[in-house]
């Protein structure tokens, strides 16, 4: 009788629907834009200070439960590559050994749902184009067995992925002489190009380096739609390559797509949100910092040279542009894709705020520069910038 009174006290655990935590993700939402409407009307009133900062602290708590619920090991997408790995290398006549890190690495389950063909994708291209074979890479002094990293971990708000592979790596020129041939773009637009933006091509629409069709994948072919998936779940993917070193993908992804923290500012009048994890900081300038590099203006900070972007020139505004030369201080926020970092002027910095991103729908769907809408306290709707483009 004990045995068995044992045994039932360590069932646990309950199963329950996704579209059931779908729902309590989004009242959580809702009880965070009332939190903020309150807030924003700032009575002067002790009782209701003492709410504000009880509510404040009961939102926070519930939304990192329910995000916790939601959370699950990536390594249930990665535990499936190891025999693809395998059966692929036989099939092709390659040795590879696949090292898989951080499967322990949690992300939002309606995040992992989509990683899986994107990742797949990358991994066939590692062993199909990456990895050469056994006596191309005896002749690059090599080992015989190639090397393909697949690593999960988390930095910050953000789940990095990366697959890296050991083979012949990519050629920027080369990928942008067929670009060139391809009409993707012009001889003069790759002379000012550097080798990130060369091997961006890669991700260029119908773009593909391979010269016949294989059943295993086409290093380029459907790369653009790899790229297409990561930025729908509000991720970038970034590559790094060198020749006979190896490739490298990185993917970025957000923790969640329902709830993040964002930096509210003015742009013509109007309030826009900029999710924290796309800022590297934000200054304000004297117009005599600003410097002229090839006829776009530029500072210098801490010795590196940032580009300085109008943000209601990107959003096409209908303002006058450049009149942020003539202010005596110029708000500035430093906006990065990667290793990149852009200056964005906008008009004003407001404030720090937990922000419940929502979708502006199908008819919506390709608005250059917003990823979606959030309330903010007064009840108006806040249009959320996405940065990627822009920097």
């Amino acid at each position: 009788m004990s045995e068995n009174k044992s045994d039932f006290e360590y069932s646990s655990t309950v199963r329950v629907d996704i579209s059931k935590l779908d729902t309590l993700m989004n009242m959580v939402g809702e009880l965070l834009i009332n939190k903020t409407r309150l807030e924003g009307l700032k009575l002067e009133h002790d009782t209701y200070s003492d709410i504000i900062g009880q509510l404040d602290r009961v939102t926070m708590e519930l939304h990192h439960v329910v995000m916790q619920i939601r959370m699950v090991p990536i390594g249930g997408i990665f535990n499936r590559f190891p025999r693809m790995i395998r059966d692929l290398s036989k099939e092709l006549d390659k040795e590879i050994d696949l090292i898989i890190e951080g499967a322990e690495t949690e992300l939002d389950r309606s995040i992992i749902d989509e990683l899986a063909d994107p990742l797949v994708h990358l991994l066939r291209n590692a062993v199909d184009h990456g990895i050469e074979k056994k006596d191309v890479r005896k002749e690059k002094g090599k080992p015989v067995e190639g090397k393909i990293l697949l690593k999960a971990y988390q930095k910050g708000s953000e789940i990095l992925i990366e697959v890296e592979d050991d083979g012949k790596g990519l050629d920027g020129d080369k990928l942008a002489e067929k670009a060139i041939e391809k009409g993707i773009t012009t001889r003069e637009d790759v002379e000012n190009m550097d080798e990130r933006e060369k091997l961006n091509f890669i991700f260029a629409p119908g773009f593909s380096m391979t010269e016949e069709v294989s059943d295993v994948s086409g290093r380029g072919v459907g790369m653009d739609v790899v790229k297409s998936v990561v930025e729908s779940l509000d991720g970038q993917i970034m590559i790094e390559s060198e020749k006979d070193i190896g490739t490298r993908f990185t993917i970025s992804l957000p923790l969640t797509l329902a709830i993040t923290q964002a930096l509210m500012v003015k742009i013509d009048d109007e309030i826009f949100a900029i999710p924290l994890n796309a800022i590297s900081e934000t200054l304000t300038i004297t117009p005599d910092r600003l410097k002229q590099v090839r006829g776009q203006d530029v500072i210098v900070l801490r010795d590196k040279t940032i580009p300085i972007k109008e943000a209601a020139r990107q959003l096409n505004l209908d303002m006058e542009y450049g009149k942020y030369k003539e202010l005596d201080e110029i708000p500035v926020v430093i906006v990065k894709t990667g290793e990149r970092l852009v200056g964005l002027v906008i008009d004003e910095l407001l404030n720090q705020q937990e922000i419940v991103i929502k979708s502006l729908g199908k008819y919506l769907l390709n608005v250059e520069h917003i990823s979606g809408a959030t309330i903010v306290g007064d009840g108006d709707v806040a249009l959320i910038l996405d940065v990627r483009n822009i920097a």
